[in-house]
């Protein structure tokens, strides 16, 4: 299935008139079969022993790119590095107070939130995202050792 989705991906890159470097295409297929929500360092150093001349900022501005057209999730949580998620689909996110794991969900009905935050607030609504916090399963059973 990730495989399908990183030709769709690259298709639509090639559409765009986007070119395809060997380097915008490790960083993509990394986030699509990695679903880690890696930090742009992570995908660096998983990266830089195929591409010992790719920099950080290249990953930067690929991650920014993807970002721009849509591909690719950026997500802030304070002074903590960003973390990058590929979104072929509307998802939530569930995220450890504790070692900071952060693992995808989706719950259908969500959708309709933004429809009636609109007619609530007379807002456009463009989009929206949940976060929920708590301790993973992990962290649950080091607390319980404790």
């Amino acid at each position: 299935m990730d495989n399908v989705l990183v030709k769709n991906a690259m298709a639509e890159l090639k559409e765009a008139n986007i070119r395809i470097t060997p380097q915008r295409y490790a960083i993509l297929e990394y986030l699509i079969e990695n679903h880690t929500h890696p930090t742009a360092d992570e995908i660096y150093r998983s990266l830089e022993s195929r591409f010992p001349n790719m920099s950080v900022a290249t990953v930067y501005n690929n991650l920014r790119l993807f970002t721009e057209i849509g591909f690719v999730q950026e997500m802030n949580y304070g002074d903590a590095s960003s973390r990058f998620d590929f979104s072929s689909k509307k998802h939530y996110h569930a995220i450890c107070q504790n070692c900071g794991k952060i693992v995808d969900f989706h719950y259908p009905g969500l959708e309709d939130v933004e429809m009636a935050a609109s007619r609530l607030t007379g807002f456009e609504i463009n989009e929206h995202r949940l976060e929920l916090y708590g301790l993973c399963p992990d962290c649950q059973k080091l607390k319980e050792q404790e």
